[in-house]
């Protein structure tokens, strides 16, 4: 039984069968460090070299909070940004 190439001299893949399926086997079996270094890349962050923020809690009204939040990802980020530039100006 000879092997198929996935991709033909075009460079175009092609569509996998039921036995290419068949043959797959899990990375973190095959080449775990491979695994390992894909790990590391998805969702684990090393240690902080240092701290740059602080937690706090803080009220706000629901106008501001709905404003910011409706600005949609990094939120957070730009109500610091505008703190930042308030303590700019108010030094």
């Amino acid at each position: 039984m000879s092997k198929k190439p996935l991709i033909d001299k075009e460079g175009d893949v092609r569509e996998l069968t039921a036995d290419d399926l068949k043959k797959f086997r899990p990375l973190s079996g095959e080449n775990p460090s491979l695994y390992a270094k894909i790990r590391k890349g998805v969702g684990d962050r090393g240690p902080q070299k240092s701290p740059t923020k602080i937690p706090i809690s803080i009220r706000v009204s629901p106008e501001v909070a709905e404003y910011f939040r409706a600005k949609g990802k990094g939120w957070q980020g730009r109500i610091d940004n505008v703190l930042k530039d308030y303590v700019d100006h108010h030094k």
